[in-house]
């Protein structure tokens, strides 16, 4: 069973039962990217000259996301599409033998981690987050993270590109507990990847009902996060309204002060689709790079935190 949902001018298939299906490559150019078949052929012949890549696994809509988020441009995208897989092998915490397995499931059932069906102001996607079952022994961040990156790339597959990507991070129920439990790793090693090389245009990253204590939040995060993004994240007190200047407020799920789905609606539709991508994230596993083949010297998390990375990726031109 499928339903068809209007997001802008365009239709998406989202499936209710069955494997999930790709997003149409017809469909995808025809939306306001100005990325062209031609653009792909040329992006294409490069990566099949890259021998470390896994050019045979890598779609031409990875490719489209790919150059969709570093604006059209043929050299930035070859850096980020490079680095994009390099992190998905090195980063092994969030990326390494992905399967649709009870432990996987049982980490979605403790979140609220939901693409909404409302759009920012700006078109953006926006992505909803939110402790379910609030006992701190349970938040184990590696695996959250590892939950919600999984899920990006289950919806990607299914939309294709986005105008930008608004994540909101409601805070409700955090406690210190909470913020004791995360784990500087991979702290450092998320937000490098939300920064540098996933495939999209962050727009802005939003906390709701921000704690007494979103300082000590802050002082962990800070150090991470380039300026830019820095610039586009906004902190909302609880009971604030602020977030309306973004997007409206009724899109949010109910309990979290819209008139979406329930949180254990949104959370119990996701399970069901992840329950419906073992196919795809199998697939997906594929796509990492062999660093023996690369030509010169091997990659290692060492590298990548030397500073020679990560100058060249833009958070937002437009």
């Amino acid at each position: 069973m499928v339903k068809c949902c209007v997001i802008g001018k365009y239709y998406y298939i989202l499936t209710m039962s069955g494997p999930i299906q790709p997003f149409s490559l017809e469909e995808e150019y025809k939306k306001s990217t100005k990325i062209t078949p031609e653009d792909i052929k040329k992006f294409r012949d490069w990566v099949d000259t890259q021998p470390h890549l896994p050019s045979e696994h890598i779609t031409d809509m990875d490719l489209i996301l790919t150059y969709h988020c570093c604006h059209r441009s043929s050299e930035v995208s070859k850096q980020v599409l490079d680095l994009h897989y390099t992190l998905k092998t090195l980063f092994g915490n969030f990326f390494k033998d992905r399967v649709v397995d009870d432990k996987i499931l049982n980490t979605y059932s403790l979140y609220v981690l939901t693409l909404l069906e409302v759009r920012a102001y700006d078109n953006s996607a926006v992505l909803f987050c939110r402790l379910l079952d609030t006992d701190p022994k349970k938040f184990i961040f590696a695996e959250a993270l590892r939950a919600c990156l999984m899920l990006v790339d289950i919806w990607q597959y299914e939309q294709g590109t986005w105008p930008g990507f608004v994540i909101l991070i409601d805070l409700d129920q955090c406690t210190l507990g909470h913020i004791a439990r995360l784990d500087l790793q991979s702290v450092q090693q998320f937000l490098y990847f939300l920064q540098e090389a996933m495939l999209l245009k962050i727009k802005s990253l939003h906390f709701l009902n921000a704690p007494s204590f979103m300082d000590k939040l802050m002082m962990i995060l800070r150090p991470f996060l380039k300026k830019e993004l820095l610039d586009m994240l906004f902190i909302h007190q609880v009971g604030s309204k602020t977030l309306e200047k973004y997007l409206p407020m009724e899109g949010l799920p109910k309990g979290a002060g819209g008139q979406y789905k329930s949180l254990v609606q949104c959370r119990d539709d996701v399970v069901a689709k992840v329950k419906n991508s073992k196919d795809f994230i199998l697939a997906e596993n594929k796509k990492r790079v062999v660093e023996a083949k690369r030509p010169g010297k091997p990659k290692t998390i060492s590298d990548i935190f030397g500073g020679v990375e990560g100058s060249f990726k833009k958070l937002d031109i437009d």
